[in-house]
């Protein structure tokens, strides 16, 4: 477990972002243009704040990787944060005296984020110590860390991808049963401003974006990440923290500002018999193959995943997303220098970010799934680890022997 170890650090207005990714293999091949790819998508989607016309977030890899290919050491990549030439005054590392400090304390917490918590907890003077690091900038690291997790699980045929299904209380109709990952779906998601497959409903989730742009409101929603590819028995169920539903639903909750995730159907399945819930299996055709190799569902209810272990069906996880916490038009709050009723600070930033946060969901399961395909092959190089991949899909096709015709 764990064998794909990160973390990210770094502030919103600070000189930049950096992650550290241990456990990838030695000799995977990085593709610097996918890479570059990955993070521009996180920057699309209508309703982005003016934040995203000063960032370019390119990556630079310091570390980890020699000619194009991982060494098997650690991973560095630094985002530089353009923005830091307009904030260093305020967000300087460095002492700087009260003389050249500037008047910006932030005292009026804003409802909803991590303000007010965060400096009762650390014991601050100063939200804006708070709002730096809890501010959805860091995603841009985890994107950067997802774009390598993607391209390890390329190279075992594993495809992610997202879409949002609703937004500002509109829900898209995309057909159900369209195959998500043909290319002319996936580059109809890449030119929608709100990365939607139905038509229709894109142009009323734009228009109620650009509403609540104009009434200083915010909008949230709910996308859906699908994963193709994954085989039969990542995860386990003999541990609590070792089910792959589980460490899914945690990644994703760690997105900011989401309040729910589900796997497959979900809350629907609480309200329906399970007669309703549970796919049914059914042996595909006859003949000499394993059964394990033609075993199918009629249906893809459970996501995915059963009892924490994938089951070889498409991964199918949602993610709701609640609207951002920061108005131009803020709710009430206290000033916690006075305890006067006052307005929540107001910080530059985006009316929606649902499109965003599916990406960077892309991004966090992919980085669940590599670390539990990793934990199943094992492996210090590619080729050990695709090697194990060979011998565990030959031994599925060698499993209970033929089908009875």
């Amino acid at each position: 477990m764990f064998r794909l170890r990160w973390q990210t650090a770094g502030e919103s207005h600070g000189p930049g972002l950096t992650a550290l990714v241990d456990g990838i293999p030695a000799g995977l091949e990085i593709d610097f243009g996918v890479l570059a790819m990955e993070m521009a998508r996180r920057q699309r989607g209508h309703g982005r704040g003016g934040r995203m016309k000063i960032e370019t977030d390119a990556v630079r890899i310091t570390a980890g990787v020699r000619y194009g290919r991982t060494t098997g050491g650690p991973v560095a990549l630094w985002i530089e944060n353009r923005d830091y030439e307009n904030w260093q005054p305020v967000t300087h590392p460095e002492p700087l005296g009260a003389a050249e400090r500037p008047s910006r304390q932030r005292l009026r917490p804003r409802p909803g984020h991590a303000d007010l918590v965060g400096l009762v907890k650390f014991g601050h003077d100063d939200v804006r110590d708070v709002l730096e690091r809890a501010s959805a900038r860091e995603t841009a690291a985890r994107v950067g860390v997802g774009a390598l997790a993607k391209q390890l699980l390329a190279q075992f045929d594993v495809a992610i991808m997202s879409h949002v299904v609703a937004l500002g209380g509109v829900t898209a109709n995309a057909p159900t049963d369209v195959d998500h990952f043909a290319a002319e779906w996936l580059q109809a998601l890449e030119m929608s401003p709100v990365r939607c497959l139905d038509a229709g409903a894109a142009i009323a989730m734009i228009a109620a974006i650009d509403a609540a742009k104009e009434s200083g409101d915010t909008l949230g929603g709910v996308f859906e990440v699908r994963a193709r590819g994954l085989p039969i028995g990542l995860g386990s169920y003999t541990q609590w923290n070792r089910k792959l539903d589980g460490r899914l639903a945690q990644a994703l909750m760690s997105i900011p500002a989401i309040k729910g995730v589900e796997i497959g159907e979900g809350f629907a399945s609480a309200h329906a018999p399970g007669s309703a819930v549970h796919d049914a299996l059914f042996v595909d055709g006859s003949g000499s193959n394993a059964v394990l190799t033609r075993l199918r569902r009629r249906s893809n209810r459970a996501g995915g995943l059963e009892g924490g272990v994938t089951n070889g069906e498409e991964l199918v996880a949602r993610a709701a997303m609640k609207p951002i916490a920061t108005l131009r038009r803020p709710v009430a709050s206290v000033d916690l220098a006075t305890g006067e009723a006052v307005r929540a600070t107001a910080e530059r930033s985006d009316v929606c970010a649902v499109p965003a946060a599916a990406v960077v969901g892309e991004a966090m399961t992919a980085i669940t799934l590599a670390d539990a395909l990793l934990d199943k092959l094992g492996g210090d190089s590619m080729q050990e680890s695709l090697a194990a991949w060979r011998r565990y899909r030959e031994s599925l096709s060698r499993a209970f022997g033929a089908a009875e015709p």
